[in-house]
């Protein structure tokens, strides 16, 4: 069974890399926010179109790693029709998840992004996997600057 699921969760990520979700420009975005992760070389600039406090699009142009690309692309989905109090709840839960933080959390409670809990064995791939999350987290913020893992 561990296996299933194991070769379940490679199988989304693959499909992610290969097909990423709202990889493009918005135009008109309301908040650009551009993350770089030194150790692997992962570049993206995180595009958010924002209706009030809500997350009406999100969209994201750059290149990276399996896990990178993954991550940018199921978070680009998830987030969308989120308010920025969802969002940054749930960028603290990836983080927790990822980090190794959040040994109490129920998978199911996050989704698609489970295939991406086990990175916390990885400590060099964690980066990779939330190099987008804390891009979301400084746009968010409504901050400018470039976000770098390091």
């Amino acid at each position: 069974m561990f296996e299933d699921l194991r070769d379940l969760y490679q199988e989304v990520i693959f499909d992610h890399n290969r097909n990423p979700r709202n990889f493009r420009v918005i135009d008109n975005a309301d908040r650009k926010v551009e993350g770089f992760n030194p150790l692997c070389g992962d570049r993206l600039t995180l595009f958010l179109k924002m209706d009030g406090d809500t997350i009406q699009d999100a969209s994201f142009q750059g290149s990276g790693c399996a896990i990178s690309t993954a991550s940018v692309s199921l978070m680009t989905d998830i987030i969308k029709g989120k308010t920025e109090a969802e969002a940054d709840a749930l960028f603290k839960t990836f983080h927790d998840m990822t980090t190794g933080k959040g040994e109490n959390i129920q998978l199911e409670a996050v989704g698609k992004l489970a295939v991406l809990a086990g990175v916390r064995e990885y400590p060099a791939r964690v980066k990779c996997a939330t190099l987008a999350w804390h891009t979301l987290d400084a746009a968010l913020k409504n901050e400018t600057q470039s976000i770098s893992t390091e």
